[in-house]
């Protein structure tokens, strides 16, 4: 049953512990690439405290190994801010997807769920939406669970980092991206959604094929994005 447009951007502290619970069980993945982080993170010469600090203020995996290949004595730091954007540039388009339930919110609340918006409670909140239930508690629950499991695992890696060394051989890189899969076949896909990632997906390979290394997770994010942000506001003039 579809709910209210006032219901969909529901959050209290319930809806947020159920988001959470939901998250859990693919968190536990997410504490072994944490450890994996924190281990590579002083291999790499960083400090524990700075190790810890970034997974806590950072929050993102893919770009904090990339900058780990940039570390050194002196880090090239236009290089290090251009990879990290163009890694987490996938968030455009996410950012893009939330506006119609995060508008509404105060400045406070909206840039606070923000902060932990991540692929999983991302894709599971979208899901919600379209099916007509509130999913701002699974983006802000989901979240902080997957945020915690991440320092959580980063502090593991820091304390005990000989039990991971290569997640990649017991397959576990490859966690995330069948759960995300599982999450666009599974949701409901309505001609609009289709449109986007087509369009997303189409431009990354063209970007990826003739552009420079990284441009193509940018180029798709900002492709999807705009066609995204044009078809939404097409539909809201009506």
């Amino acid at each position: 049953m579809s709910g209210t447009g006032s219901n969909l951007c529901e959050l209290n502290r319930q809806l947020v512990w159920t988001g959470f619970k939901q998250l859990v069980p693919i968190s536990f993945f997410v504490i072994l690439f944490g450890a994996a982080f924190g281990l590579a993170a002083t291999q790499s010469g960083l400090d524990e405290g700075l190790t810890a600090g970034m997974s806590t203020l950072v929050f993102a995996g893919a770009s904090q190994f990339a900058a780990l290949d940039l570390w050194g004595p002196q880090v090239p730091v236009v290089t290090l801010l251009v990879t990290v954007f163009a890694v987490n540039a996938r968030h455009l388009l996410m950012g893009a997807t939330l506006y119609t339930w995060l508008r509404d919110l105060s400045p406070a609340r909206r840039y606070g769920v923000l902060l932990v918006v991540s692929d999983a409670n991302w894709a599971l909140a979208m899901q919600a939406f379209n099916r007509g239930q509130a999913g701002l508690g699974l983006l802000l629950g989901g979240g902080l669970a997957l945020w915690s499991f991440w320092v959580f695992g980063t502090v593991l890696g820091i304390c005990f980092g000989g039990a991971v060394h290569d997640p990649r051989s017991l397959g576990l890189d490859m966690v995330m991206g069948c759960f995300l899969l599982a999450m666009v076949a599974g949701g409901e896909m309505s001609r609009r959604t289709a449109i986007i990632w087509t369009v997303a997906a189409g431009a990354s390979l063209l970007a990826y094929w003739y552009l420079p290394a990284n441009s193509h997770v940018v180029v798709g994010a900002l492709a999807g994005g705009v066609v995204g942000a044009f078809t939404r506001e097409k539909k809201n003039e009506h």
